[in-house]
């Protein structure tokens, strides 16, 4: 069995700072199962923390990727939330269950200094262990730990956006495209602003009502406002940063909820980010282990499905990085057994 390794800036002897190494058997400890790996994907993290430029720095040779899934091989003697044979997924925090987030829950992360998913098995506390929804594909299964969860708790904390009311997403990366199907599912009207003709018309073929292509409508706040009769939208979704955050602000209703996605090096604009306008401006680290669940539920529910983009082999590891950061997916990139 193998592994694959994260070398550091400056030492990479690897392909795209990844070596191949061998993985020894596994056995579980009383609380931990053992996961044969399935399918892995890939976030913008994972492409920080091989350049050294995300916030918490990898540790030499851990084991890349927060995102998999695969079916439970072995549990510990005293597992009961899982059992042989069930298909789960990771949280991305491995101590962050339920309540609020606290510092201690950020500084561990699967793929940065706990193990991750690009392997042929993890090994994982119980309750580490999220079981995924049955209709999913493994790629589709491996692809919602991150992406998908910091969508879901940017539209349901603290206050769930309502059915009827404006959500506009600002980009067109995998959190984005959740965050349209989350907010259909909710029964919100979206616009979703992106920068290609071609993405457009994808986002409206996801469920997005309206779009707005910003390389031809710069000042896209402006329409944005039109569409909801000079009001603005009670939730902005912004995975881009701090380049796009004025106008996210600009677009937002009265008592708005403005969500800054992602670790942006660079930060946030020091000058009055609010613009003297009402409404509430926050950055999200993922979510906690029950967002996930709740997350499953409605897409269990729903019968929704992450968007793919492309799917690689095991062996093509180092492409998948290639292409996910130079070919500009739509969709998740995925490496499957």
């Amino acid at each position: 069995m193998n592994a694959y390794r994260l070398t550091l800036p400056g030492d990479r002897p690897g392909v795209f700072g990844l070596c191949v190494a061998p993985q020894a058997p596994a056995t579980p400890g009383p609380h931990e199962i053992v996961v044969e790996v399935r399918a892995a994907s890939l976030n913008r993290r994972d492409l920080m923390l091989l350049d050294g430029t995300y916030p918490l720095p990898a540790t030499a040779g851990v084991v890349p990727l927060s995102d998999g899934c695969g079916e439970v091989i072995a549990v510990g003697e005293a597992v009961t939330r899982v059992v042989v044979g069930d298909r789960v997924a990771s949280t991305y925090f491995p101590h962050w269950i339920d309540g609020p987030q606290r510092l201690s829950h950020v500084r561990e992360q699967f793929g940065a200094n706990h193990d991750g998913w690009l392997a042929e098995h993890v090994v994982l506390h119980e309750e580490s262990a999220v079981r995924v929804p049955a209709h999913l594909t493994d790629p589709e299964a491996a692809s919602l730990t991150c992406a998908g969860v910091v969508a879901w708790s940017a539209l349901t904390k603290p206050r769930p956006v309502r059915a009827g009311e404006t959500v506009v997403t600002v980009g067109t990366g995998t959190v984005a495209l959740f965050a349209v199907q989350f907010a259909r599912m909710h029964g919100a009207r979206v616009v979703a602003v992106t920068s290609t003709s071609d993405r457009a018309k994808r986002l409206l073929a996801l469920g997005a009502d309206e779009t707005i292509d910003r390389t031809e409508t710069p000042d896209w706040e402006r329409p944005v406002l039109d569409l909801t009769g000079g009001a603005g939208a009670e939730h902005v979704v912004d995975t881009v940063g701090s380049l796009t955050l004025p106008k996210s602000v600009a677009a937002g209703a009265f008592n708005a909820q403005v969500t800054l996605i992602g670790a942006f090096p660079g930060g946030t604009p020091t000058a009055d980010p609010f613009g003297g306008r009402y409404l509430s401006i926050r950055r999200i680290a993922v979510g906690s282990r029950a967002d996930f669940e709740a997350m499953n539920r409605a897409i269990a529910e729903h019968g929704s499905r992450p968007v793919i983009d492309r799917v690689f082999g095991f062996d093509e590891a180092a492409e998948a990085y290639r292409y996910f950061r130079d070919g500009k997916p739509f969709g998740k990139v995925v490496v499957q057994h």
